[in-house]
């Protein structure tokens, strides 16, 4: 019975020591990129012995995975919160583009450090390495997203027109992209276009959902303000 508190108490300790490093690990990719950061670097800043790091991960590839799989992970269960209460797909849609948007407020250097490792996958690592990440983190993937166009379509609220496949691929890039760029150039965009970021991006994701809703139905204030023309008897 002596022993289980004991396990849990280790167990706790290296969830701490873990998180401990990633943190610092995260601060100085923020503060210097992650090229110029060292594993000397992440062992000083985070304040433990090499050996130490090296119970947790390999090399600093592995700890800037650490990182990704945590981001993934923690943005699985907000962007969720951000979507429970919707009640139709456009809604939920819309709450999602929310939560990326809240995102400038609620964790700006995630995204600045997801810009950075955009670069760094496209030049060193495969894409079997984030699938087989993205699968671990979130089973459903772009097929959740690729499900709530056709039920758009289905309850109207989405354009007839779109390809499910297609158009959440487009969208989430196109979104994502912009969110990740305009958060790595933080003030110089303001600076650039004399506008603040969240600004920038709360039109994007504006434009983004006028061009995925289903066409209003209008009545033609012409047709409905003209005279009705009488029977023949």
């Amino acid at each position: 019975m002596d022993e289980a508190p004991k396990r849990g108490t280790y167990s706790s300790h290296r969830v701490r020591q873990r998180q401990r490093i990633l943190d610092a690990a995260e601060k100085l990719f923020d503060e210097q990129g992650i090229d110029r950061v060292t594993i000397a670097d992440i062992v000083k800043g985070a304040g433990i012995r090499p050996s130490t790091l090296y119970e947790y991960f390999s090399n600093k590839d592995d700890v800037v995975w650490g990182i990704v799989a945590d981001v993934f992970a923690d943005g699985a269960v907000r962007a969720k919160k951000f979507m429970d209460a919707a009640d139709t797909a456009l809604a939920k849609i819309s709450a999602l583009f929310e939560f990326m948007a809240d995102g400038f407020t609620h964790s700006p250097s995630k995204i600045r450090f997801m810009a950075q490792f955009d670069a760094l996958y496209a030049r060193q690592w495969s894409p079997e390495r984030l699938l087989s990440l993205e699968a671990r983190v979130n089973p459903e993937g772009l097929e959740y997203f690729s499900t709530l166009v056709r039920e758009g379509i289905a309850d109207g609220t989405l354009r007839p027109d779109l390809d499910p496949e297609l158009t959440m691929h487009a969208v989430i890039n196109a979104v994502v992209g912009a969110q990740r760029r305009l958060a790595s150039l933080g003030n110089r965009v303001e600076l650039e276009y004399g506008q603040p970021v969240d600004r920038l991006f709360r039109e994007t994701i504006r434009i983004l959902l006028l061009g995925l809703r289903a066409p209003a139905q209008t009545v033609d204030v012409r047709d409905s303000n003209r005279p009705k023309a009488r029977k023949q008897k």
